[in-house]
Formats: structure tokens, sequence, C-alpha cells
């Protein structure tokens, strides 16, 4: 039996980007990779073992930014474009899912495409984020799909994002998302919300709208008042 990410037969996709394309390599048929008791115990759903349309989005827009070693994180990475685009870009990168496949597909594809070496892969559990650090940038895409996530997700944002970090969370208008923005305010992160819109070049599908975060920022004034 073959063993590691080529088990999953992966096939190619090249996705194209600012600053030259980047070779995905997939397994072919998501819905084979179904595991009803594993759905049924824990929830899970293989949705790392494609590319959505949302971190094509993110991906574009984090192409033309340099990370200048900045350090970044990338939440449910799946087959982890968001990290690779980031270490490319020259970002510190740890890619993180709560699937081994993912990040076995992670790997693979750092390696495929010349960037192996240069970003790390770790489990993370969001009811558990044991972390000892803090990152320069947070970004995650399409990870709002139960009603519970947009809670947990402000919850590790809040444990992850440095003093002047910032967060870009990427969704495709999901109904469940909406609820993110004030989950994030509950815990003292400001949520700006960017216009929404379809990855380059694509006429059909999803618009995607991308959630930029930060730590607030009080006010002179009110820092005065309680600091006479």
């Amino acid at each position: 039996m073959m063993s590691g990410f080529a088990r999953f037969s992966p096939v190619e996709r090249v996705i194209a980007l600012p600053g030259g394309p980047l070779h995905i390599w997939h397994p072919p048929d998501i819905d084979a990779l179904i595991d009803v008791a594993a759905f049924e115990a824990d929830e899970r759903i293989p949705y790392w073992a494609t590319i959505w349309e949302s971190a094509l989005v993110l991906a574009e827009d984090l192409a033309g930014t340099a990370g200048d070693g900045l350090s970044l994180i990338e939440l449910g990475c799946g087959l982890g474009l968001l990290s690779l685009v980031a270490a490319r870009q020259g970002y510190a990168v740890t890619a993180t899912d709560y699937e081994e496949p993912a990040l076995e597909g992670v790997r693979f594809n750092a390696d495929v495409n010349g960037l192996a070496g240069r970003l790390a892969t770790r489990i993370l559990d969001w009811r558990s984020p044991q972390w000892g650090r803090r990152f320069d940038r947070v970004v995650a895409a399409d990870v709002l799909y139960e009603q519970h996530h947009a809670a947990a997700l402000a919850a590790v944002i809040d444990i992850l994002l440095a003093e002047r970090g910032v967060a870009l969370v990427a969704d495709p208008g999901r109904r469940k998302a909406m609820t993110f923005p004030p989950e994030c305010d509950r815990r003292g992160l400001a949520v700006e919300t960017q216009p929404a819109r379809r990855p380059h070049g694509a006429t059909g599908g999803p618009e995607v709208v991308v959630y930029r975060v930060t730590r607030c920022v009080m006010p002179p004034a009110a820092s005065r008042a309680l600091h006479p």
C-alpha cells in the first residue's frame, strides 16, 4: 500500500497568481474521502482536499505583499495554498489544520513547488489552541461553515494575533459567517469588511468577502481618562 500523500493518487491543478503560478496537487474525488463514522464522531468532512474560491481570493491578495520575515499562521490550511504563497513572499509560515492528511498535502505541495523547508506544519484543534507565541499575520479561508465556528475562530485569533498584527479571513458569503464580526467585537477585536469579489478571471461562482481583523486601539481621550 502506498504511504504518504501519494496514496490519494493526487492530480495537479495550476493556480495562476501574481509572481507566478503554483502547482497544487489534490485528491481527485473529495466525496470518496468522506468517512461517515468520523463525521458522526467529530464532524470531520474532508473539506481540506480541494482549493476553494475563498483561498484563491486571499492567495491573490497575499501574492501582492512582502513578507519581510513576518510570522504568519494559517488556520484550517487544507492543502495550504495560502501558506505556500506566503512562504514564497518571504513570511515565516506555520500551516495548521485539524486533519493530518491535509498537512501531508501541504508538505507534498511545498516540495513540488520548491518551498520545502520554508514553512512548518502543525496540528491545531481550535477547542484547545495551546500555543506559546503570537503571530504578525493570521490567515484563514472558508472555515466558517458551521454555526459554532464563528465564535471558535474569533477566540483562536484572539489567542494567536500579535498586538499590532492583522488577521485576514475569507468567506464566500455564508450566512453562518455573519456572526463572526460580532464575536470578534466581544473580544476587543476590530473588523473591517472588504468589498466582495471573485478570483481574478472568474465570471461565476460566489463572491468572497475578506474580513480584516485587528486589535482595537483605545482612543487617546479614553486612555487619558484611565491614566490621568
